[in-house]
């Protein structure tokens, strides 16, 4: 059982930067794949980015590629998301994911551990 918690969002101007926590209670393998993803109101949950647990297949959505770093912390058993270069359309509240099983994948139905998310808000 993984439970994880986001931490780290706000309201910022376009053109600045934020980073996003995710705090894992429970064990992370070298297999485990983390992910974020992000849903604006009204919208679909959409992948921005994600890895497994051992560094290894980082993938970035398209939107947020060249802007936005996903890294890890294994003494903290953390996930980190540096977000730069932020634009008003990258308002959304963004959910941390996990599975210890499968592909890295940007379907959100292929992660069964979430956090309950954070609210991040770019003013133009």
């Amino acid at each position: 059982q993984v439970q994880l918690i986001e931490s780290g969002g706000g309201l910022v101007q376009a053109g600045g930067s934020l980073r996003l926590s995710c705090a894992a209670s429970g064990r992370l393998f070298t297999d485990t794949i983390v992910s974020w993803f992000r849903q604006a109101p009204g919208k679909e949950r959409e992948f921005v980015a994600g890895f497994r647990w051992s560094g290894a297949s980082t993938v970035y959505g398209d939107s947020v590629k060249g802007r936005f770093t996903i890294a890890r912390d294994n003494t903290k058993n953390s996930a980190y998301l540096q977000m730069n270069s932020l634009k008003p359309e990258d308002t959304s509240v963004y959910y941390c994911a996990a599975t210890n099983f499968g592909m890295l994948s940007r379907i959100p139905a292929a992660y069964n551990y979430w956090g309950q998310g954070t609210q991040v808000t770019v003013s133009s």
